[in-house]
């Protein structure tokens, strides 16, 4: 399957939903909603289009969201120095900046707490905080 790729002078947000369509399955219906969820929880915030996936950001990358086959993707570019009470990262726990949440099949979104932890990122992106160095144990 072919990536829509960055074109000169089309808008991020119709290259989104240009990838979104290109799925044709559950991926796509799972990207639109978590882009959705986005929008709702920040609508200040701009898409963006960079490394051949969707971006959103506030002052700074909040998230991205990549597609594979098996998942859809939702990185914190400082996740790490997120709270998430709600235990929604589920990937990419071992690194000290970066948290990411693998959507599969049939999962449910915990609207509440993603808006929740997508209202959080924005708020550390305009702290100007840069992440905590986490110790491994």
């Amino acid at each position: 399957m072919k990536k829509a790729e960055p074109q000169a002078g089309v808008p991020a947000a119709e290259l989104i939903d240009a990838r979104i369509a290109e799925l044709g399955d559950w991926r796509g219906e799972m990207l639109a909603q978590l882009r959705a969820i986005v929008r709702e929880a920040d609508p200040d915030g701009i898409e963006e289009w960079k490394w051949s996936v969707p971006v959103w950001s506030h002052d700074g990358i909040l998230c991205t969201g990549e597609v594979y086959k098996a998942t859809v993707k939702m990185t914190f570019a400082k996740g790490a120095s997120l709270d998430d009470p709600k235990g929604l990262f589920n990937s990419s726990l071992d690194g000290n900046v970066r948290r990411a949440i693998d959507f599969r099949e049939g999962d449910t979104i915990n609207r509440t707490a993603l808006k929740a932890l997508i209202r959080a990122a924005v708020a550390l992106n305009q702290a100007g905080a840069k992440p905590k160095a986490r110790s491994r144990a």
